[in-house]
């Protein structure tokens, strides 16, 4: 079966679960899809889990404007392969609301071996949302390095003027959060890096919210 087919196929199963309501409800940052069903995030993951990963085919999803068939694509690519630059490049490119750099930082960044390399340069040539993607991908890995307090914080100081602030917010609570749970070193330096925190709205909310979580 080739892509057109595999995608009519797909495209027929998600039809089925439309969702009228749900489509004119959503709520997200950034560019909105050409055509939305309104399927839900669980319904996407349940009809592409189990599947191979295919990264051709899932280019070949990723570049339609169908909301459903682009989350799809994210579970169905191949992780590995954003390690060249070029394939980078080209998810990235596609990211341009915050439910794909959610999804996109669950289903597949958070996957990549390229992931640390990613993060010592957070702060360089990352328009926020994508900056937004990266940290909520580190926020999901098995291996954080504690240098990535750093990086993340001079990244999201750098992006503190965008209107995505908030989003940026709540991905270092994320992130810190995940760092001062992987072990007692790691909970020392989260802590450590939050008392150079100054008074900006957003470094209060950051140093509340993990005070609160993790009892600082």
């Amino acid at each position: 079966m080739n892509h057109t087919s595999r995608m009519t196929q797909l495209l027929g199963a998600f039809r089925r679960e439309r969702n009228g309501l749900v489509a004119d409800t959503m709520h997200y940052e950034g560019t909105r899809y050409g055509l939305n069903y309104g399927v839900s995030l669980p319904t996407v993951r349940a009809q592409v889990r189990g599947e191979e990963r295919d990264h051709a085919f899932a280019r070949y999803l990723f570049v339609q404007d169908v909301r459903c068939l682009k989350l799809a694509a994210l579970h169905l690519a191949d992780p590995e392969a954003l390690s060249d630059e070029a394939e980078r490049r080209f998810w990235w490119s596609g990211i341009n609301n915050s439910e794909l750099a959610e999804e996109a930082a669950f289903a597949l960044v958070c996957r990549s071996k390229a992931l640390p390399t990613w993060m010592e340069a957070c702060g360089e040539e990352l328009d926020p949302l994508h900056l937004y993607l990266l940290l909520m991908a580190a926020a999901r890995a098995p291996q954080p390095d504690c240098s990535w307090l750093l990086s993340s914080l001079q990244a999201v100081r750098q992006a503190a003027d965008s209107p995505l602030i908030a989003l940026l917010s709540r991905s270092l609570v994320a992130l810190w959060a995940h760092l001062a749970e992987a072990g007692e070193v790691e909970r020392k330096k989260t802590a450590e890096a939050l008392s150079t925190l100054g008074h900006q709205s957003w470094e209060e909310y950051l140093r509340e919210e993990l005070s609160w979580r993790l009892e600082f």
